[in-house]
């Protein structure tokens, strides 16, 4: 929610993450990220509840948003702190934030909470102080936020942590994401995923342009995943096919609860339908395979073959129109066509057989 170089692939050729003893790479089951971010609307007892539906749902991780206002803006109602257009328009950046924000002496008891639920739990920092409080706590990774993507400074002292780091890229170009791979790299992070995101609240699919993802696997070498701010999973479970790893959404237990976030958030149905089709979507990519599968073995006998459509005594030779393609499958095989027309018959025939070598010269 809050508002150098062309990419080097410094990252292993097929990367992955390990966040709270969960690999995340292409080829592991989608890492569904809910984000709580302001959907808490300053109650403790709902940013618990978003916990706990966050696990019901089958959510891998629930994301928080670390900082204060006077962490992450100035208290200034001058024209370039006042939001205009959007879901928060008119409003000053202080102000939202001051209603938007995770109190810090909430963290504890979050953090120990998810805990307790099984479900994993970690936060974007959005200072050093933030930084420092996650992790007393023993936050197990961290995320960059997309309008964080820039600040280098933050990336190295997250990085020097040397736990897990997502970076959000949304507004940021090219060059851009691979300065922040450089500090993240070069800071000490070992662990890098990166986001594809549009930072609209909500964005619209058209503006998604999934193909990127391809690319930016083969430019920046990371675990790729999807920070997706659309009203629908469409495009999350599109980019499975594409091959992220990770889907993060935003999450409130009310779309019409009136707060910061909820308006472009899935209700607790939507995430349970994003974390069941994603696995399904994945399963579904499976590996390059032309061998007959499972489910068909039982279809077999429904393929066409050759029979015969006319009852024939042995010695006869066989004519065009006494040997037809059709369904079942019991026959030869309909390529065998033109070798079984001409050839003699050994033994009598009769409508509807099918057609073996046994019966031929």
């Amino acid at each position: 929610m809050v508002l150098g170089f062309e990419g080097v692939n410094t990252m292993p050729q097929d990367p992955n993450i390990v966040i709270a003893g969960r690999r995340i790479a292409i080829d592991a089951p989608p890492y569904v990220i809910a984000e709580l971010s302001a959907n808490h609307n300053g109650k403790l007892e709902t940013a618990l509840r978003i916990i706990d539906a966050a696990k019901a749902a089958g959510a891998s991780a629930v994301k928080l948003q670390t900082y204060r206002p006077d962490t992450i803006t100035l208290n200034s109602d001058a024209e370039p702190f006042k939001i205009r257009g959007g879901v928060w328009d008119g409003r000053t950046l202080y102000d939202l934030y001051e209603e938007a924000h995770t109190p810090w002496n909430w963290h504890a008891v979050l953090f120990e909470h998810a805990h307790k639920c099984g479900i994993t739990i970690f936060s974007s920092p959005f200072d050093a102080t933030a930084v420092d409080l996650l992790e007393s706590l023993g936050a197990p990774a961290y995320k960059i936020a997309s309008f964080e993507a820039v600040d280098l400074p933050l990336i190295r002292y997250v990085a020097s942590t040397g736990k897990p780091m997502i970076i959000s890229t949304g507004m940021a170009d090219a060059e851009e994401i691979g300065e922040a791979v450089e500090a993240a790299r070069t800071g000490g992070c070992k662990e890098l995923a990166l986001l594809h995101c549009v930072s609209g609240y909500p964005a619209p699919a058209a503006d998604y342009n999934l193909h990127t993802i391809a690319d930016m696997r083969e430019r920046f070498g990371a675990v790729i995943g999807l920070s997706d701010h659309t009203l629908d999973n469409t495009t999350a479970l599109a980019s499975i096919a594409l091959g992220v790893a990770i889907i993060e959404k935003h999450f409130t237990l009310d779309r019409s609860g009136g707060g910061p976030d909820d308006s472009f958030s899935l209700e607790p149905r939507e995430l349970e339908a994003l974390c069941r089709d994603s696995r399904t979507a994945w399963d579904a990519l499976g590996s390059v395979d032309y061998g007959r599968k499972s489910s068909e073995q039982g279809n077999v006998k429904f393929r066409r073959s050759l029979y015969f459509v006319k009852s024939l005594r042995a010695g006869e030779t066989v004519p065009a129109d006494a040997v037809r393609s059709v369904r079942p499958g019991y026959g030869l095989a309909p390529k065998f066509l033109d070798q079984i027309v001409g050839r003699v018959l050994v033994k009598d025939v009769g409508y509807a057989t099918p057609v073996s070598w046994d019966l031929l010269v």
